[in-house]
């Protein structure tokens, strides 16, 4: 039989028939024993210390101070897991196993936020440039307008603004986190889940989006501005636009700003509604892949290369069908949303028909309500999908690397096997 031990005891606070006074860590009250039978109700004598000697069913430990018999056959065991033991082989390819998972991750979030950042900066400029011609819906007129600013103003045209799409993540995180520490709002659902759960949950998200707006909104104007006007402002000038956006003061604007509490309900309804739609398409997708790999490759005859690839792949490959589909249904609402974060900040952006020039941004919307009805009524149902195509060259890239990151790692994998 296996010995009784009380919760929490970790063998290490025995000493003869008595314990420390502070008992167990000084969680519970010290309690003192008669004899070595009380000793032996509850541990074995003496206590296992992990990593000195690996117990098989039915062993006993030798009796205390009575060295173990030592086992002549065979070399002695590596007191260290990096020796040259029969597992040395096995947790080199863990240790590959790991470092390839771990950049394949790094390569997804590369290209989610590096890589893509360009087709990021002109589907934005796309979006807020009420009065262009061309709307760019397909990827081989945004392939030559790209072209083009990367030849009049040089390559920082199409990376502006990344640092401040960082900052942002940031401060999202941070505020999700501390406004989660401080309130009963959960900061993840559990499996158990009841609607009022999902509510709390939606309402720390709402919370935190209130809290990122102004900085998204001093993002955002440094995206789009265009590289020929714009000054060379410093990684944190995001924190300082978007705290002066909030209180109101330091930022030069026109009368047509709208202010921060028109934004609240389109910025949260975009947040939300993309929040829902990735988290349900991600599970919906992650399922599928799991039942399909459950019935392709049964746990009988999988390789470890393949059970590697089966470990990491469903979630990269759920996170971008999420990511691709909430930004397809939520793109109208997005170019919405971008309009109204940008009238009146005088901003000056590129101008997206020629490749070169530059046009002001003189909107005059009142609301949400207003702006979807001038967009309709002025450009049409295509109006809201003005740089489309940039999000078409977008997901194509990402799912180019996650092709050849699968194609790399199944190569380390099998060459390490």
């Amino acid at each position: 039989m296996h010995p009784r031990r009380p919760d929490g005891f970790d063998g290490l606070g025995y000493r003869g028939g008595t314990r420390d006074e502070q008992g167990f860590g000084g969680a519970f009250p010290a309690r003192s024993f008669s004899s070595a039978s009380d000793l032996g109700h509850w541990v074995t004598t003496p206590p296992d210390i992990p990593g000195s000697r690996n117990l098989h069913w039915g062993e006993k430990s030798p009796p205390y101070g009575v060295p173990a018999p030592s086992t002549p056959e065979g070399p002695e065991e590596e007191p260290f897991p990096g020796g040259s033991g029969g597992s040395a082989p096995g947790q080199s390819s863990e240790q590959l196993s790991r470092f390839a998972g771990f950049g394949i991750g790094l390569a997804s979030l590369f290209t989610e936020n590096v890589l893509a950042h360009p087709c990021i900066v002109l589907r934005r400029q796309c979006q807020v440039n009420y009065h262009a011609r061309h709307y760019h819906l397909t990827p081989f007129t945004v392939i030559n307008i790209m072209y083009s600013f990367n030849k009049t103003q040089g390559p920082r045209a199409l990376w502006k603004g990344m640092g401040s799409t960082f900052i942002v993540q940031g401060i999202a995180l941070g505020a999700e986190g501390i406004i989660s520490e401080f309130t009963p709002l959960p900061r993840e659902v559990s499996h158990k889940w009841n609607p009022k759960q999902i509510g709390e949950h939606l309402l720390l998200k709402s919370l935190t989006y209130v809290v990122a707006m102004p900085f998204y909104s001093a993002s955002l104007i440094e995206t789009v501005q265009s590289e020929i006007i714009r000054d060379n402002a410093g990684i944190l000038e995001c924190v300082k636009e978007g705290i002066g956006r909030a209180i109101g003061m330091g930022v030069p604007h026109s009368k047509r700003l709208l202010p921060l509490l028109s934004l609240i309900f389109p910025t949260v309804l975009h947040g939300v509604l993309h929040y829902i739609i990735s988290s349900i398409i991600q599970k919906f997708v992650l399922l599928i892949l799991k039942r399909k790999t459950y019935h392709s490759h049964p746990a009988e005859s999988t390789s470890p290369v393949q059970s590697m690839l089966d470990a990491y792949f469903p979630e990269l490959i759920a996170n971008f069908a999420a990511s691709l589909c909430s930004d397809v249904l939520l793109y109208p609402l997005e170019t919405v949303l971008h309009r109204l974060h940008i009238q009146g900040t005088r901003t000056i952006i590129d101008n997206t028909d020629l490749g070169y020039e530059v046009l002001p941004i003189n909107t005059q919307y009142e609301g949400m309500r207003d702006c979807v009805n001038s967009i309709k009524q002025e450009e049409g149902m295509l109006g809201f999908y003005k740089g489309f195509g940039a999000v078409v060259i977008q997901y194509t890239l990402h799912a180019a690397v996650l092709q050849i990151t699968k194609i790399i790692y199944s190569t380390l994998l099998q060459n390490s096997v």
